[in-house]
């Protein structure tokens, strides 16, 4: 795992929450003092539609508002966050939004509005710290290297306060670029107050042709070609999706019908098919939002311990002025203290003794849930689908392993559970970044009386019979395979520490170093400070890349390829590839280097050779890769054009962790 600071376990052991384990740090509100279960879970209703076109495409108006919810339980403080909902109809603007239900093959048209004001329509602020060092938006084009331009580095280490800039991506959508929520297509509110010299769109703002542009807005329009299945849509703006989800901004999208969903009676629906979108959050005494507001919080420091320069100052080393390469804001990872399920901490859900169907998102920021029940209780999951739809065939599991943006449909079955039973459904991944291996032996489980508790099942009495059929005696829908593959690529995740800013340990600080101490053993160069994508080269080492790098990955359109993924961090990393519906075909194993690496050049450990875990067949558009060994996965690439690939810890795809890729002739992928 990462070095994560000098102090943090001492700060972890004040913060104790009892019997050996600690709960994140956070903001000021003391997650033990929330109560737990005390609210019934919010179940997200339909969104509303604005109405047809042409009698074949169904078309939604949706804006992103700030309003304030009630997270916490009734008694605590409200909390304001951003989401989605009806312009027209102020009572439909939810976090996480209202859900879109759309059919196989029968198109979406949505206007998605930045409605980011207040009621005299100036801009909001956003209500997190957002970092201007990194690669981002940039409105007021203010580039570090002195270029007027958007979507490039910042040279402010202040807080942006400006006008919040947008774009809505459907994760996992069959989609034309244009319609992608590319992560420079943002915009601008159409607020009276745009300080001037700001842009009011990103360098590659589109939406589909034929469509005046309104300032403020975006039409975008989904296909819905692919199988009946778990979507979800959330902000993708250049360097602040990670602040612009964790206000509020995502919701599911669900497609159902078509030759590849079951007949109407076979699964549980109506109210026995729930939306679970689980996340981490962190809070203040006043119910606000809390985010990590500078880099020090990540090394578990206070700002004044952390005495080290930042970009754009500049650094002495070894007799080198040289210019910081370390964001004084963002964190590498980030993992709140509360666990919310469908915008309530805590929640409780009446379930009769029946079965449910349970469509599950982890919309958490880094964390990796493997979600359990207590010994005893006598339920399990029975997965019947993931990100591509169905699976070949039910999977029953003990524990559900879901990651960043990965999605698990799955039936539990109450029949057998007595009234009155109680049955928390619980986290045993770890509150760090996840390695792989097994809880409680590989890695400390989340702290049980934090967030190893996400909400509780309450078991009632049947209303009328279940006609709906077993999970184990389920037929699920037939999957095509892939045509023959036409090309392998050969692609890495990696991590950096700087390579300007050399620093020790002081008397519980970490004080800049003007070169290496051999005397010190904890002189070292700062870090982590960015992750990146690259590729291998044929000598075997990992050739990595930043976001403005030219394109590497330009699959032939109507292609089939295996995307070798390699990774030479200490991290698993969730890789989210848009456009596509992929099969996991294997993971191998890498030989280790001394420090417990992937070593390069990389070598491939002979017989290590597995298959996809259980929940991870069928189609997916979101994988671990797991540290230590490379994973492969096929897709197929029939829409040209320009999108990205990316991990999904989000505070890595801020970061330079994403790359843009190109489907077809280059020309194509053109702004």
């Amino acid at each position: 795992m990462k070095r994560k600071g000098i102090i943090l376990g001492v700060l972890l052991t004040a913060l104790s929450a009892g019997d050996g384990f600690a709960f994140v740090p956070g903001g000021t509100l003391d997650p033990t003092t929330i109560p737990m279960f005390a609210e019934p879970l919010p179940v997200p209703s339909v969104m509303p539609k604005k109405g047809t076109i042409d009698e074949k495409i169904d078309y939604y108006e949706i804006a992103a508002r700030q309003f304030s919810q009630q997270v916490l339980p009734t008694g605590m403080p409200k909390t304001k966050v951003w989401g989605y909902g009806s312009p027209s109809n102020p009572a439909t603007f939810s976090f996480p939004a209202r859900t879109i239900e759309a059919k196989a093959d029968r198109p979406v048209r949505v206007k998605w509005i930045n409605d980011l004001k207040d009621g005299s329509g100036k801009f909001l602020p956003h209500l997190l710290p957002v970092d201007q060092t990194l690669h981002w938006a940039n409105p007021p084009q203010e580039c570090i290297d002195g270029m007027i331009m958007t979507d490039c580095r910042g040279k402010s280490q202040e807080y942006y306060t400006g006008p919040v800039p947008i774009v809505t991506h459907l994760h996992g959508a069959h989609v034309n670029p244009e319609s992608d929520g590319f992560p420079e297509a943002w915009y601008l509110p159409n607020a009276n107050n745009i300080p001037k010299g700001y842009a009011t769109k990103g360098s590659n703002f589109r939406q589909i042709k034929g469509v005046t542009v309104q300032p403020g807005a975006a039409v975008f329009q989904y296909r819905n070609d692919q199988r009946a299945t778990t979507l979800w849509f959330h902000d993708h703006t250049l360097g602040m999706t990670r602040s612009n989800v964790y206000t509020g901004l995502a919701g599911f999208y669900l497609i159902r019908g078509g030759d590849s969903d079951l007949p109407a009676g076979t699964l549980p629906s109506g109210k026995y098919e729930i939306p679970l979108a689980i996340m981490d959050r962190s809070f203040n005494a006043d119910g606000s939002l809390f985010y990590a507001p500078n880099r020090a919080f990540f090394e578990g420091l206070t700002p004044d311990q952390l005495q080290i320069p930042f970009i754009p100052d500049n650094a002495v080393y070894t007799n080198t002025t040289l210019p910081s390469d370390v964001s004084p804001t963002w964190n590498p990872e980030f993992f709140g203290n509360t666990m919310v399920v469908n915008g309530k901490t805590w929640p409780f859900l009446n379930v009769e003794q029946r079965r449910y169907r349970f469509r599950i998102l982890n919309a958490s920021d880094t964390r990796v849930l493997i979600l359990t029940f207590p010994q005893g209780t006598n339920v399990s999951f029975w997965q019947i689908g993931n990100e591509g739809g169905f699976v070949p065939s039910p999977v029953q599991l003990n524990q559900l392993l879901i990651a960043g943006a990965e999605r698990a449909d799955v039936i539990i079955d109450f029949t057998s559970v007595p009234v009155g039973t109680k049955i928390n459904l619980q986290n045993i991944g770890p509150d760090e970044p996840f390695g792989g291996g097994v809880p409680g032996v590989d890695f400390d489980s989340a702290d049980p009386a934090t967030t190893g508790q996400v909400m509780q099942f309450r078991v009632v009495s049947r209303v009328g019979s279940d006609r709906t059929t077993p999970p184990d005696q389920l037929t699920l829908p037939h999957i095509e395979p892939f045509d023959p593959v036409t090309k392998t690529r050969k692609l890495t995740l990696n991590e950096f520490d700087s390579s300007t800013v050399l620093v020790r340990t002081q008397d519980g600080k970490i004080v800049l170093s003007p070169k290496f101490d051999p005397t010190n053993p904890s002189t070292f160069f700062f870090g982590p400070i960015v992750s990146q994508l690259g590729t291998l080269g044929s000598d075997g080492f990992s050739i990595a890349n930043q976001w403005m790098d030219r394109i590497t990955e330009n699959p032939n359109l109507d292609s089939t390829e295996v995307w070798e993924i390699y990774n030479f961090t200490a991290d698993a990393h969730p890789i989210h590839v848009h456009q596509v519906a992929f099969e996991v075909i294997n993971r191998q194993d890498l030989q280790l280097g001394p420090d417990g690496l992937s070593a390069q050049p990389a070598q491939l450990v002979p017989g290590t050779e597995r298959g996809p875990d259980a929940h991870e067949t069928g189609l997916k558009d979101t994988v671990l890769v797991y540290p230590g060994g490379v994973t492969r996965i096929k897709a197929h690439f029939d829409i040209p054009g320009l999108y990205v690939w990316h991990c999904h810890i989000l505070s890595h795809e801020d970061n330079e962790m994403m790359r843009p890729f190109c489907v077809g002739a280059t020309q194509n992928c053109k702004p």
